[in-house]
């Protein structure tokens, strides 16, 4: 049997997503809660499909482990402090995610970026915690 590389796998995770395959995903991550902290690094793709699918994802491991989402917070939360600044697209899609997480730590990421200098970021944050116009 052929071994895979965390960063093939990470491809094909996004490539699965491309298709619409979520299913597939959360049942991979159902079975290795290693693959959490790599939430951020599959967010961070220029398709629009596959970051829709991240969102999916985490809402339905959030449904089925609860308890494990935490896992992706870090990595989501160091996304959003890279330097230089990632595309606003990008950023806001983690600010989601950080929200369907919901954890006390996610939480305080979606705070912090109510106060982000990109006001597209704010404003998702600020919509989030109730506090858009």
């Amino acid at each position: 049997m052929t071994e895979v590389s965390d960063t093939e796998l990470k491809k094909v995770i996004g490539d699965f997503l491309d298709m619409g395959l979520v299913e597939n995903i959360v049942a991979m991550f159902q079975r290795e809660p290693r693959y959490f902290p790599w939430i951020a690094e599959i967010l961070n793709d220029s398709r629009f499909q596959v970051r829709l699918g991240v969102s999916v994802l985490m809402e339905n491991l959030s449904l089925a482990q609860p308890d494990q989402t935490d896992l992706a917070t870090p990595s989501l939360l160091a996304l959003l402090r890279a330097e230089p600044s990632l595309p606003t697209y990008v950023r806001g899609e983690a600010v989601s995610v950080l929200a369907i997480i919901g954890s006390p730590a996610a939480m305080v990421g979606v705070r912090a970026m109510a106060l982000d200098p990109d006001p597209l970021v704010a404003e998702i944050a600020l919509d989030i915690l109730g506090e858009g116009l």
